[in-house]
């Protein structure tokens, strides 16, 4: 070990001056040997005091690992089963998660695994406490009479009424449902495609039939399942006419529902006036009816304001005019309110 005497406090060792340092080893007037001998025991108490930090570390990093595993397990709860989470995660294999559930061979699993999973399987934590705002309880009743009784269902409620949010609550407190937010871009193999890997099923080189297969099958073998198809309006009617296919292969087996705005209710009904193909009988599988959700209140903005920490009445009702009846315009002005608060 290289020890650098010059560096001694107030350059005792280098200057050749008497140590301060009670060493009972050796005489008074032997400063530098003595100041030598501190700066070694400092540099022997430094190692110490790092190998203490690293095996803090190493058992917070087992600790962390611990957590992950746990968290892993909830996360293949939800999904069903080790093959099921395996796929609906990118990068992470069955054989992997099994290693990690069942603690064996922990020690060819690396580092960047280990983040990927804990990064894709916890739960978001963003500081906001969901409310059950009056639709949020409607939500929550239909999409469990459809889970419980396998009903096909059309809910319809405008932009910002809470319905994606209800629809992610009740799937995370829930097993083998399946939330998909569709898209206007989607053709019919993307929408069967995600789909599927919403089941936590493996998608690679499968045909638009062969996954709607697979679809079918992993349904009709869940226990209970619901399906939910999040913002339906978006979709094409191509895409919109698997909706019949999956009802008539799922009818009594699975619960459906078609969650949108308005839009998709004006779209069906103005279908039927012009006769278009497929509309009558997306119609008459959803009961010939739209269940319209309850716009948000004033006493719905109170809730959602109290239950995120704003408590001033006045406060409150300048957040309930502002956001008019929308649920993001809502959490927008909850965060500036507690911004400038705290500022």
């Amino acid at each position: 070990m290289d020890l650098d005497y010059g560096a001694v406090p107030n350059g005792r060792a280098s200057r050749g001056l008497e140590c301060a340092c009670p060493c009972p080893l050796l005489p008074r007037s032997d400063g530098q040997l003595c100041c030598r001998l501190e700066l070694l025991c400092a540099t022997l108490t430094a190692a110490l005091d790092r190998k203490e930090e690293t095996k803090q570390l190493i058992n917070y990093q087992d600790m962390d690992k611990r957590e992950i595993t746990e968290q892993l397990r909830a996360y293949v709860a939800l999904k069903g089963s080790q093959k099921k989470a395996a796929n609906s995660l990118v990068g992470v294999s069955s054989a992997t998660i099994n290693k990690i559930l069942n603690s064996t061979d922990l020690e060819s699993i690396s580092e960047e695994m280990w983040r990927s999973i804990a990064q894709q399987t916890r739960r978001k934590e963003s500081g906001w406490v969901l409310a059950e705002t009056q639709a949020y309880q409607e939500m929550t009743f239909l999409l469990s009479a459809a889970q419980r009784d396998s009903l096909v269902a059309s809910v319809v409620g405008e932009a910002g009424s809470g319905k994606t949010e209800a629809c992610r609550d009740y799937m995370s407190k829930g097993r083998n449902v399946y939330h998909l937010v569709c898209s206007e871009h989607w053709n019919r193999r993307t929408f069967v495609a995600k789909l599927l890997k919403s089941m936590g099923a493996n998608v690679a080189g499968c045909t638009i039939n062969e996954m709607m297969e697979d679809v079918v099958d992993t349904l009709s073998k869940t226990d209970s399942p619901l399906l939910i198809l999040d913002e339906a309006d978006k979709l094409s009617d191509q895409v919109l006419y698997f909706f019949i296919t999956l009802y008539n292969q799922l009818e009594g087996r699975c619960g459906i529902v078609l969650c949108a705005t308005s839009y998709l209710e004006k779209r069906v009904k103005r279908g039927l006036r012009l006769g278009r193909r497929g509309y009558e009988e997306i119609y008459s599988r959803i009961g010939r009816r739209f269940v319209a959700l309850e716009g948000i209140s004033e006493e719905d903005v109170a809730v959602v304001c109290r239950a995120n920490g704003i408590e001033s009445d006045r406060k409150i009702r300048e957040i309930s005019k502002e956001s008019e009846g929308d649920l993001r315009r809502v959490k927008r002005a909850i965060w500036v309110a507690k911004s400038e608060a705290a500022a």
